[in-house]
């Protein structure tokens, strides 16, 4: 497992806090504990209660909507409950933030998260990355700034002054990426995507889908969000839209596990996904290319040091190291 490294060398205090719809157990370790008579003569050892609750929480990141994400890892839940032998739960976090939070309180056990969240959850102590995910041939992916077909705006420099919408303020792909975009392109991104302030077009943070309804429905100018979610069925850009950028070669999104979990514990977890069979991977329904499908097919190993170009764009931004503090 990664432990916590050093690996942003600005510091701060901005922060941004959130809550896992549903989240519940214990913070703190797994170690052994014993009674003591009035003396103080241990008489029993108690046996630690796994994962902190006696049950695998594993938390799922707003990509997409909770009723679809919940359909889409069923089988997960499924499948470590019977890797483990204990009842697991799925829980829907309001923004990345709260993952994180979870995370590093012991109330969450596993999580799918971005690529930025992890690499801040690692620095704060918080989380471990523990495994990259595969998708559509390649361990990497894109993110854009798109606008409607027929819009005014034909380069980044035409949304000076305008409102453009992003997805999470802890997103690689929705926020980090698309604001380096913005920075490289000549205009001021200001606080962003910390804090407002005195950049050169207005934004708003919400979620992937989210953001790219905003467009849809002519609230923002633009969206900057994670090429996914701008797709049809068939892996192309929905009619209606195109995209004034495009970053790629950010490596996918990790899924974490919990520092307050024991060494053994974290390892079944991982272990359980390394070696999980195909049907894992199909959603609720059982079957392949359907809409309830988990959008990755395969993980392997991994820790930090796969998202460092994630950092340096961080690092560029002067993201500060305590964006995670409540």
């Amino acid at each position: 497992m990664t432990d916590r490294r050093t690996f942003l060398k600005t510091a701060g205090t901005v922060g941004v806090a959130g809550l896992v719809a549903g989240c519940s157990g214990s913070s703190g370790g797994s170690g052994d504990s014993t009674t003591a008579t009035e003396e103080g003569t241990p008489t029993a050892t108690e046996t630690p209660v796994p994962y902190n609750n006696g049950e695998v929480n594993f938390v799922m990141s707003p990509s997409e909507p909770q009723e679809l994400m919940e359909k889409q890892y069923q089988p997960v839940k499924e499948y470590l409950s019977d890797e483990t032998g204990l009842p697991t739960s799925l829980k829907y976090a309001r923004n990345y933030s709260a993952v994180l939070q979870a995370m590093g309180s012991g109330t969450a056990d596993m999580a799918e998260t971005g690529p930025f969240a992890a690499a801040l959850g690692v620095k704060a102590g918080k989380a471990n990355i523990a495994l990259q995910r595969y998708a559509y041939g390649s361990w990497e992916y894109s993110s854009v700034i798109v606008t409607k077909t027929g819009s005014d705006i034909s380069s980044l420099a035409d949304l000076e002054g305008r409102t453009i919408g992003f997805a999470d303020r802890l997103s690689a792909s929705g926020a980090l990426f698309p604001l380096f975009m913005l920075k490289q392109a000549g205009l001021d991104v200001g606080g962003y995507p910390q804090e407002q302030g005195s950049a050169d077009f207005d934004a708003t943070f919400s979620g992937h889908a989210q953001a790219f309804e905003q467009l849809a429905n002519d609230q923002v100018a633009a969206a900057g969000v994670g090429k996914f979610i701008t797709l049809n069925d068939n892996r192309e850009l929905k009619d209606g839209y195109e995209y004034v950028k495009t970053y790629s070669g950010i490596p996918r999104a990790p899924i974490v596990t919990s520092p307050e979990l024991s060494d053994d514990e974290q390892a079944e977890l991982v272990n359980a996904l390394k070696d999980a069979p195909e049907s894992m991977y199909l959603g609720a329904d059982g079957e392949a290319d359907t809409e309830d499908d988990l959008w990755f097919s395969d993980v392997r190993p991994a820790d930090v040091e796969q998202y460092q170009p994630v950092i340096d764009v961080a690092e560029e931004l002067g993201i500060e190291t305590d964006f995670l503090d409540s």
